[in-house]
């Protein structure tokens, strides 16, 4: 079990179900949603369970997807596709220690130029279905 929540205590969650490790995202939209790129694990979506949620709130970014928030302290805690069944939580929202380690890049196309990526890991140009 994972547990989590936003800097404020608005949101808080628990994870009752197995996550994946974690995918560094370098999309623009990511990095205007978060000042930088997205670190996230992915997981069932019937597997979160919301403990508090009277600050989340959910922004439709994209005719596909949407990203729920912290309406108080803005953190950024969950991206989604509509009517789709996984959720990628915000690693950093993710209560210490994770367990988990880092996979890989996506979206590196469109990473920023002081983006330099100095691991190994694998990048994709897009998404991780690339690969």
């Amino acid at each position: 079990m994972f547990t989590g929540g936003c800097l404020c205590g608005g949101v808080r969650y628990r994870v009752m179900g197995e996550m994946s490790d974690i995918t560094l995202c370098h999309c623009s939209q990511c990095a205007r949603t978060t000042g930088h790129i997205f670190a996230s694990a992915d997981c069932a979506a019937d597997s979160l369970i919301l403990e508090e949620s009277r600050t989340l709130r959910w922004y439709r970014s994209s005719e596909k997807a949407e990203r729920g928030f912290c309406s108080d302290c803005g953190g950024n805690l969950f991206w989604r596709k509509i009517d789709g069944d996984v959720i990628e939580v915000t690693a950093g929202t993710l209560d210490r220690p994770t367990g988990l380690r880092l996979k890989n890049h996506i979206y590196c196309a469109s990473r920023s130029d002081y983006d330099e990526i100095q691991d190994q890991l694998p990048q994709y140009a897009a998404g991780a279905e690339a690969g």
